[in-house]
């Protein structure tokens, strides 16, 4: 007997529970919301789905003849914090594995897999995107290419969500550079590390306004950066004293 998909935010929490990968259930709520507000005939593309985690949420959530679209090479390379190299190995495992949750989840079958790196998939997607989830390489060049390039095919009113955002060095320069200031997306607000960006003109003052909500989170941001350099110090103790667990690496 085939699975069937989760129905409710409750039972797709379940379905992810032992999936291996870094989503709060804040965050999970956020993909599940953003994702049934997609229409009928509406595309969901994600760009980082390492072993399914937050596509399983996605999936789980969109209604029937929504297009979903995971792109991710699977080539070993930027898996998690601190896991930039590439082993092969852990690729081949993580492919398994992504197609293996998929399939117990039962959301296999409606989810269009590109393993590839984004900048080469993006040919590969034709025509607008409702809803954009970045969660790629935090490195600051790919990061501000995926949302440049990606965040272009975004349709207006569209959605766009960025995991890392004010966590990740990387992601954090990237917004900087592309968000803070930008005209084309408004900042809706943030689940811990992922930040909630929807696709409609801002101008005037109100871009300036868009600027230092963004800006507000920078505080939050320079705590997390604290928090990884005592990890990394193996001081890890030392972070209870800003709420954080010491076992957990900020996200």
């Amino acid at each position: 007997m085939p699975t069937t998909p989760a129905t409710t935010y409750d039972e797709v929490q379940e379905a992810v529970a032992d999936v291996e990968g870094w989503m709060t259930p804040d965050q999970a709520r956020k993909l599940w919301n953003c994702a049934r507000s997609v229409p009928a005939g509406g595309r969901v593309v994600e760009i980082g789905s390492f072993r399914g985690r937050s596509m399983i949420v996605l999936a789980s959530a969109a209604a029937d003849g929504v297009e979903l679209i995971a792109i991710d090479p699977h080539a070993g390379n930027d898996r998690g914090p601190q896991e930039i190299d590439g082993f092969d190995d852990d690729a081949a495992e993580d492919n398994v594995v992504f197609n293996a949750n998929l399939e117990a989840a039962g959301v296999r079958e409606r989810v269009t897999h590109l393993r590839t790196f984004s900048g080469e998939a993006l040919g590969d997607v034709d025509g607008p995107v409702d809803l954009l989830y970045i969660d790629g390489a935090h490195r600051f060049a790919p990061a501000r290419d995926d949302i440049v390039r990606w965040g272009d095919k975004v349709k207006p009113g569209g959605e766009l969500l960025i995991h890392d955002s004010f966590s990740s060095i990387g992601v954090t320069l990237a917004l900087l550079v592309t968000l803070f200031a930008g005209g084309e997306f408004r900042y809706v607000g943030r689940a811990q590390s992922m930040t909630h960006y929807r696709r409609e003109p801002v101008r005037g003052l109100d871009r300036v306004r868009n600027a230092a909500r963004q800006a507000a989170n920078l505080p939050w941001f320079l705590r997390n950066v604290l928090i990884k350099a005592l990890i990394l110090a193996k001081l890890g103790k030392v972070t209870k004293v800003f709420g954080h667990d010491p076992n957990t690496w900020p996200h």
